[in-house]
């Protein structure tokens, strides 16, 4: 038996096959979970489904929501509660800037326009999904869980404005842990290493970034959506009962090196 068994999940953010969020879909759905799922808009809405058939679950728990919108958000958690009584995991795996601010110097690139976009999209929402998700989870030993990366802490070349919207990301982790802890709820943010994502490929140089991932970490390599699923499967089961407000890295061990010397 799967050490989700039991244990409902809605996992918002799944966009392809090579998604971290397809790769927690995956790491749930073999431990047990039932998982519901949301799509961002119509264009999205087949590689959702064909996902949550692929993995035995429902399509009829695949919902439209486009985060910027309160009115959809709610409409989820409606359309939830008539099929389930409670939600045990919520996983929001969403990041978003318009293209032009992922290129280039910071000041160069910043608009106000676009901050104002990447933390509604990749910070906010965490916010606003917690907020009307919790009727559904207080009082269950639920988790939440959130995905960033460590720009939020540490300047990466072209991640500009995603950075500071990653580092308001991680701040709403640690003030929802606070809130939410009392009602029974764990909040919790894995920060992974650079992957092959459709968000990823919107950022300039990622190549760069994948390059000197493999040559940094320790474990001379770049992760796998599979290893961001098995620690998000950790996270938000009852094994990680003890844990709230962190953020977990999933990156090869690149995050504790200072420094890199060139090969020579």
């Amino acid at each position: 038996m799967g050490f989700m068994k039991g244990k409902r999940a809605l996992i918002v953010g799944v966009a392809s096959d090579r998604s971290i969020a397809t790769g927690i879909a995956e790491a749930f759905a073999r431990e047990g979970a039932e998982i519901a799922f949301t799509y961002q808009n119509d264009k999205l809405k087949g590689r959702v489904t064909k996902l949550a058939e692929r993995l035995g679950q429902s399509t009829d728990l695949c919902f439209p929501c486009d985060v910027t919108s309160d009115e959809e958000i709610d409409a989820v958690f409606e359309a939830l509660g008539k099929s389930w009584d409670g939600l045990d995991v919520l996983v929001h795996s969403v990041g978003f800037a318009p293209r032009e601010q992922l290129e280039g110097g910071f000041t160069e690139s910043i608009t106000r326009e676009g901050y104002a976009i990447s933390h509604d999209i990749s910070a906010y929402s965490l916010a606003a999904l917690a907020k009307a998700a919790l009727p559904m989870m207080e009082s269950r030993n639920s988790a939440i869980l959130a995905l960033t990366y460590n720009a939020a802490q540490m300047v990466v070349p072209n991640y500009n404005v995603m950075g500071l919207a990653k580092a308001s990301l991680e701040s709403c982790v640690r003030f929802l842990a606070a809130d939410l802890g009392p009602k029974g709820i764990r909040v919790n943010a894995i920060s992974a290493g650079p992957i092959k994502t459709l968000a990823a490929a919107g950022i300039g140089g990622f190549r760069k970034m994948l390059a000197y991932a493999e040559h940094s970490a320790p474990l001379k390599r770049t992760v796998t959506i599979e290893e961001v699923g098995n620690t998000a499967a950790f996270l938000c089961s009852d094994l990680a009962s003890g844990i709230t407000g962190e953020t977990t890295f999933v990156d090869a061990g690149s995050n504790i090196m200072a420094m890199v010397f060139p090969e020579e």
